[in-house]
């Protein structure tokens, strides 16, 4: 009988030599760790630098910027790369290159279409906000396709290609980044970022040997569909949350604040960057342990989520200590202010790094009703958090209403998969029953 998840997803044998499992689990999230010390080194600097060239202002805009990328770049996992984490984590090679040739050109044909849109609303509104998305929309291929690398390695089990991809684009960055402090401009810093992403995507053609398909795209998107279109909605209620909030808290506290806001995060930059990018080693993983061990896989995410918890909220301890002359240095004149945020912000990390135990869970069981209204819950809690603390408190009171949203969020997360790995264990069982 071949083993199924809970929405009839085929997967393949469970893997032999429990002592070999193991290595191979600890060798993957090795390289998932590298990848994404690798991913947060280069999204912290890349804030730093920003920061400290622009000022609170411009650097406001600039974060506008980022988290629209975010919402696009959840688009275009929802589509393209979460089905192919799902359904052809440790595959055959055949299946495996297949698969990543559409989900790449799905991912590549996501960034053409809403790069376009960009470009043209950056265009129409004009100054510095509408600069920064007209330059945003000319990278936005470049920066979906880097990801979709990123996760159709680490979907074949290949971290260490993926590690090497982001290094490549850490080392464009460098001259990308020079040249844009000297234009001084904040679309000048969007096109450096997103064009060195773009040097790392091409690169990624030459790792893989596959050419992105962009013809597959409409074939991958309705073989797929009944994971891809929950998983897009979940995604973007994700991210569109962060984004409604620092739109909302631009409008009543001002582009500042979302600059500030911007600075506290970057200070728990190592595990934002991991909780953004977390399902490129967890979901492979915890779909590897449901096809060799069902029973451990409550086990496995509650240390994933609790080992994610403690760490970002050591991590925040040390912050505390850190000097006002050290933090001058890093985020010049944003620290005064980012650093009053320091304590809700890790508390807001400390909760999403538990909730992304229960997603991992969630997502290897094929649970996609289940972990959209989880979601959509969180995603709610989020804006409500911080939207009503903004306007109670200004930023800081954002900064704790979204930290306590983020708690209640993980809460739900949790409840959810309790429930869906019992109805998984009640299946299993039936399953034997009738056979």
């Amino acid at each position: 009988m071949t083993p199924m998840t809970t929405e009839g997803e085929k997967t393949t044998p469970a893997e032999p030599a429990e002592p070999s499992a193991r290595r191979g689990v600890i060798g993957r999230l090795s390289w998932g760790l590298a990848d994404q010390a690798a991913s947060s080194i280069s999204n912290f600097a890349v804030g730093v630098y920003v920061a400290r060239s622009l000022g609170v202002t411009a650097f406001g805009v600039f974060s506008l910027a980022w988290v629209t990328y975010g919402v696009v770049l959840n688009v275009s996992r929802g589509l393209a790369t979460d089905p192919l984490v799902v359904r052809f984590s440790g595959v055959p090679e055949k299946s495996w290159r297949e698969a990543a040739g559409r989900a790449s050109g799905t991912a590549l044909g996501t960034g053409l279409a809403l790069g376009a849109a960009s470009a043209v609303i950056g265009l129409a509104v004009g100054g510095r906000i509408g600069s920064a998305f007209a330059c945003l929309g000319v990278v936005l291929p470049g920066l979906l396709l880097q990801d979709a690398w990123r996760f159709a390695f680490f979907a074949a089990g290949n971290g260490r290609k993926a590690f090497v991809n982001d290094l490549v684009w850490g080392v464009a960055l460098i001259p990308a980044l020079l040249v844009a402090a000297r234009v001084g401009s904040v679309g000048a810093f969007v096109l450096a970022w997103g064009g060195s992403a773009a040097v790392a995507g091409a690169y990624g053609c030459f790792q893989s040997g596959i050419r992105p398909r962009v013809t597959g795209a409409r074939a991958w998107l309705r073989t797929h569909r009944d994971l891809g279109t929950r998983y897009l909605v979940e995604n973007v209620s994700n991210s569109g949350a962060s984004q409604l909030r620092a739109y909302g808290l631009g409008v009543i506290v001002g582009v500042g604040a979302v600059g500030v806001i911007r600075g506290a995060e970057l200070l728990l930059g190592p595990f934002m960057a991991v909780l953004m990018g977390l399902s490129l080693v967890t979901v492979a993983e915890a779909a590897r342990v449901l096809r060799r061990a069902p029973h451990r896989l409550g086990k496995f995410c509650l240390v994933l989520g609790g080992g994610q918890a403690v760490a970002a909220l050591l991590w925040g301890g040390a912050l505390l200590l850190i000097p006002d002359r050290a933090g001058e240095l890093v985020l010049g004149d944003v620290w005064d202010a980012a650093s009053e945020l320091i304590v809700p912000v890790t508390l807001g990390v400390v909760g999403a790094g538990l909730g992304t135990g229960a997603a991992a869970g969630l997502r290897a069981l094929g649970a996609a009703r289940r972990s959209l209204r989880s979601q959509l819950f969180a995603s709610a809690c989020y804006v409500a958090g911080g939207l009503g603390g903004a306007a109670v408190g200004g930023t800081v009171g954002s900064a704790w209403g979204v930290a306590a949203a983020t708690v209640c969020g993980s809460a739900v997360w949790w409840l959810h998969l309790r429930w869906a790995l019992r109805e998984h264990h009640q299946n299993t069982l039936r399953e034997v029953r009738t056979t």
